[in-house]
């Protein structure tokens, strides 16, 4: 091959080669300055400016003014639009042209009042193909708009990516011509890029590595950029080179066309929808022209945006969908969080985005796809398989920051035991570029070598948008079978997981939770979107199950279905990885607000008409409680303007009783004692609040158990350092442990507000700094097994971290914490890496620290973040990040925790029930005076929980009820009815009825069997 010595200077043939094709150096002699021939500038360039998002048909009828290459335009999130008019030479018949565009915000282009192609510089979208072969026949005048959002792939942050928007940001076009493309350069750039990458890649041990060096030094010997009747010689060398094939045994990487775009993020939701646009459109295009390439593409919130915005697109997706081409995946609403959202809401993501993408493609979903969340709960695999999904992407465990996930393939074993197939793609990508540098990492890194030998390579722009480019898809073809490279198939997701699960025998199984040792700090930022959350869930609940029940007793009733399909839609949206975690600027924090703003309002007025419907109208008050069991507590039955008027209640289970003052056994005593303290009980605790507002003690009377430590406090407010390495809004730092300072200063020491009775209070205020304080009322009601800690916090903080704790005379090697549909345990030591880089983990309602026959459980109404270690329980409130969002959880923040020692194990001492309780409120309504009690619904026993009653989908006359097991044993249960049921069914929880599973009805109700932690749903027939 070589014709004269070769000198084996590795560097200086690399370098040159890498010179060849550079577009910075020697590109007025290399192959890089040949890529396009003539070009001539555009006719005329026109542009109309505007605040707003607007369609097409609205924007072509603007007035346009002459627009100036370079000129400015803005500012940030605004719109320009260009009208484009251009003239191609006759002289360049037979030739492929380009409309050359290049600007700092994100485009897309428009032909013939149809959205054709994205066109985004950070996406390597500069180009739009006006003509592959200029005919006679083609038109030579031509006018293109082209829509300019005010903004880049990932926002606008002032001063880095993270950082909060700058909203002054100007922009610019810098270029706008025409020019004409030497697709015989193109080939050559790609071939000679791919030998050089080969050549770093493989390094100097490898002979391969030299071989692709020698191989493009000699292409650049005969390679002539001026010459093109010179190519060949340098093409035939590289064919010869990259035809050479693998051996039988070389691993495969499923090449996937994949666009990860971030529902909300750096850019609001309203952004998000024409990025879907400009991304979706281009990868249509580039089906055009690849009949092998394949996009997958999730979230189906996304292609509902896209069917409303872009018809025309969202056909021809349709068609692609058909054609294999373009594949929906992942099955759910949006990508959510993994950790933050309630069992039901995870539920509900499978059944919109199911339900959605069988509706519009006729196919459901069987892989679950979510690459970019911040950890994943254990209760997912039961889930997933309920919702007929058995194969799992991600890659965000390989982010770890302390300890290397073992696996890339492997079963993933959830808390009840179902397992499904799970892969994280070896190359740590969901946005590859198909270089060979993302092929060498696939083999590399792939820890399953002997047990896997088939990975996915997800290519494409990501976050942002933009998607995969020909470019991309070029390189990838070049080297389907190129020795020294793995195998590469443009592939699907079907094609992956069928190849994996036949080869599945050698895997290795992970059982519980998937936890990102990473991004800990989202379980609390953005406390009030997390507080929104969590009541928006709960209001939603009582909603469907007083609409159930109000559908059983009034036959004028008719269920909201479409009502409340818009509100879980838009509870949903706000679960996305980016919203709830509170990772995402201000401006997408005011929409997540305004739409739980709606649900509030909406929903409070579905429940007023479901309870209306539920009972008739008269001058007395009656109790609704959505809980499956019997309560007994105290409620405000007035919103007077004088003390409120409390009363101790009994509520049925799921029914309505109408308001009965009972008397408690033992009533409150509160008495205020001379140094400044207050002791307060109730018949079931004992505890004395110092003036400090901190638990001197908390005496659990019947166990004769003392439950604060010695010599400290209980309700000690803790303030840290929180100043994480990079990921402001997302980290919080090992480091920040030791920067702990309690919070000491007393602005108004403990006094008396509620006297006793059915209820007793003390309530202190605390400076935590110049600029913010907290003031508390400490709560102990009649017969509750809790003290409540109703909380209200003035925060201006920068970069600090909130917590309370409470040390606790437990020893337990383990800390229990609710997760959805159930619970899991966690190391309170750090003994080993796995266990320390736990410092700061997530749970739901509560937390529970226990020995034999006595422990303490930690409820709250709205937080997420705990920390257990040895035997002080910390819950976190708020903190302080000023990226992307600068005012973070400025502001006013109202919550409720509660401390609850127990005796005997938390099971049984209802500390589950106790947490739904603090969470669910009884719900005052109207009734007559004559008005009975009465309960739909009870299960037996407590370990069971009725999660949820609702309308089935598309089903009229059918109620879906959803039970789970909360203890963590096996058991039967019976579901009492007091509603006519003609018929049972199991169904999964897609809805789909299991006809060889009718479900008994017997007197005592419905007899069901429950392993640990499993999810039961039914189908009732009315």
């Amino acid at each position: 091959m070589f014709h004269l010595p070769v000198l084996k200077n590795r560097r200086t043939l690399l370098e040159r080669a890498e010179k060849f094709i550079s577009d910075v150096y020697f590109t007025d002699c290399n192959l890089r300055g040949r890529l396009y021939g003539e070009s001539c500038p555009v006719e005329t360039i026109a542009s109309f400016l505007t605040p707003d998002r607007i369609t097409f048909s609205e924007a072509s009828t603007q007035n346009f003014e002459p627009y100036e290459i370079c000129g400015t335009f803005g500012p940030t999130w605004w719109t320009c639009w260009f009208k484009v008019s251009m003239t191609i030479p006759e002289s360049w018949r037979g030739k492929e042209v380009h409309l050359l565009w290049e600007s700092d915000g994100e485009g897309m282009v428009w032909r013939d009042g149809q959205p054709v192609q994205g066109l985004t510089k950070e996406g390597e979208k500069t180009s739009y193909i006006l003509s592959e072969c200029l005919k006679d026949e083609e038109p030579h005048s031509v006018t293109l708009y082209v829509e300019m959002a005010c903004n880049g792939l990932f926002g606008a942050g002032q001063g880095s990516m993270i950082a909060a928007p700058d909203p002054n940001r100007m922009f610019s076009v810098q270029k706008a011509e025409l020019a004409i493309l030497n697709r015989d350069v193109l080939k050559l750039l790609t071939e000679f890029e791919m030998l050089v990458d080969i050549v770093k890649e493989l390094g100097e041990g490898d002979q391969r590595g030299y071989q692709a060096l020698f191989t493009v030094n000699e292409m650049v010997n005969v390679c002539n950029p001026f010459d093109p009747s010179s190519f060949s010689k340098a093409h035939s060398l590289a064919r010869s080179f990259f035809n050479q094939r693998n051996g039988e045994s070389q691993h495969t990487v499923h090449a996937m066309g994949h666009c990860h775009i971030d529902s909300a993020w750096l850019w609001p939701y309203e952004e998000t929808i024409r990025k879907c646009g400009r991304s979706w459109v281009t990868a249509v295009g580039l089906m055009e022209k690849n009949p092998e390439f394949v996009f997958t593409c999730s979230q189906a919130q996304q292609f509902e945006w896209v069917k409303s915005w872009y018809p025309g697109l969202f056909s021809k997706i349709q068609h692609h969908v058909k054609t294999g081409q373009f594949v929906p995946v992942g099955g759910t609403w949006v990508e959510m969080d993994g950790n933050l959202p309630s069992g039901e809401s995870m539920v509900r993501q499978f059944l919109q985005g199911q339900l959605f993408f069988n509706r519009e493609f006729g196919m459901y979903c069987k892989e679950f796809w979510l690459p970019d969340t911040f950890g994943y709960s254990a209760q997912l695999p039961q889930i997933m398989q309920g919702c007929g999904i058995s194969n799992f992407l991600t890659q965000k465990l390989s982010w770890n920051l302390v300890n290397t996930f073992p696996h890339n393939t492997f079963f993933w074993e959830g808390l009840d035991g179902s397992k499904v197939l799970t892969h994280f793609p070896p190359g740590n990508s969901y946005e590859m570029k198909g270089k060979v540098d993302d092929l060498v990492k696939t083999v590399k890194n792939n820890k399953d070598k002997g047990r896997a030998n088939h990975s996915a390579a997800l290519f494409g722009f990501g976050d942002g948008g933009g998607g995969p480019t020909q470019h991309m898809i070029d390189r990838l073809c070049l080297v389907r079978d190129t020795d020294g490279l793995p195998r590469v198939q443009m592939s699907s997701p079907s094609k992956l997981f069928s190849q994996l699960q036949a080869d599945s025998a050698l895997l290795c199984t992970w059982s519980g939770e998937l936890f990102l040792e990473l991004h800990n700090g989202t379980y609390t930022t953005q406390a009030q979107i997390k507080r929104e959350n969590r009541q928006c869930e709960t209001l939603l609940h009582d909603v469907e199950i007083a609409s159930s029940l109000a559908l059983c007793r009034n036959k004028t009733f008719v269920y909201p279905v479409e009502k409340l399909q818009q509100l879980w839609r838009l509870l949903l949206l706000n679960q996305f990885h980016d919203v709830i975690p509170g990772s995402c600027i201000g401006m997408v924090v005011e929409d997540a607000l305004k739409y739980y703003k709606n649900i509030r309002s909406d929903g409070a007025a579905l429940l007023w008409e479901a309870c209306e419907a539920l009972e008739s109208k008269g001058s007395s008050t009656a109790v609704f409680n959505s809980l499956p069991w019997e309560r007994h507590e105290v409620v405000q039955i007035t919103d007077g303007t004088d003390a409120p008027v409390l009363a101790l209640l009994r509520a049925p289970s799921v029914g309505v009783s109408p308001v009965k003052d009972t008397q408690p056994v033992t009533p409150v005593s509160v008495a205020p004692q001379t140094d400044g303290s207050v002791i307060m009980e109730n018949g079931i605790l004992r505890t004395v609040v110092s003036k400090d507002g901190t638990l001197a003690s908390l005496y659990l009377i019947a166990a004769n158990r003392e439950t604060v430590s010695d010599g400290c406090a209980g309700n000690q407010f803790v303030i840290f350092d929180d100043v994480p390495l990079y990921w402001d809004a997302w980290d919080v730092m090992d480091y920040h442990l030791q920067t702990r300072r309690p919070v000491l200063e007393v602005v108004h020491p403990a006094q008396v507000v509620s006297s006793g009775g059915l209820r007793g209070s003390v309530s202190f205020t605390l400076r935590i700094s110049d600029k913010s304080s907290v003031t508390q009322e400490i709560i102990m009601d009649a017969t509750c097994p809790y003290i409540k800690f109703s909380t209200k916090v003035q925060w201006a903080e920068s970069h600090k971290f909130l917590k309370v704790e409470f040390p606790v005379r437990v020893r337990s090697p383990n800390a229990t914490y609710e997760i959805q549909f159930g619970h899991l345990q966690r190391p309170t030591h750090w003994n080993t890496s796995w266990d320390w880089a736990r410092f700061e983990v997530w749970g739901h309602k509560w937390a529970d620290l226990s020995e034999h026959n006595f422990g303490v459980a930690l409820l709250n109404d709205s937080k997420y973040g705990y920390s257990i270690h040895q035997n002080t329980m910390t819950l976190s409130l708020l903190r302080a990040p000023k990226a992307p969002d600068a005012t973070a959880d400025m502001g006013t923040h109202q919550f409720t925790y509660a401390i609850m020692p127990h005796t005997s194990c938390f099971q049984d001492a209802s500390v589950i029930q106790c947490a739904y309780n603090l969470n669910f409120p009884l719900r005052l309504i109207q009734c007559r005076p004559e008005t009975e009690p009465w309960s739909a619904f009870s299960v037996s026993p407590s370990s069971v929980i009725l999660e949820t009653i609702k309308q089935a989908e598309d089903r009229k006359g059918m109620l879906v009820v959803r039970l789970y097991e909360s203890h963590g044993g096996s058991i039967t249960a019976n579901l009492h009815v007091n509603i006519p049921v003609k018929e049972a069914w199991h169904c999964d929880l897609l809805e789909r009825q299991d006809a060889t599973r009718p479900a008994q009805i017997t007197p005592e109700g419905i007899s069901l069997s429950f392993k640990p932690f499993e999810i039961v749903t039914l189908l009732l027939v009315l």
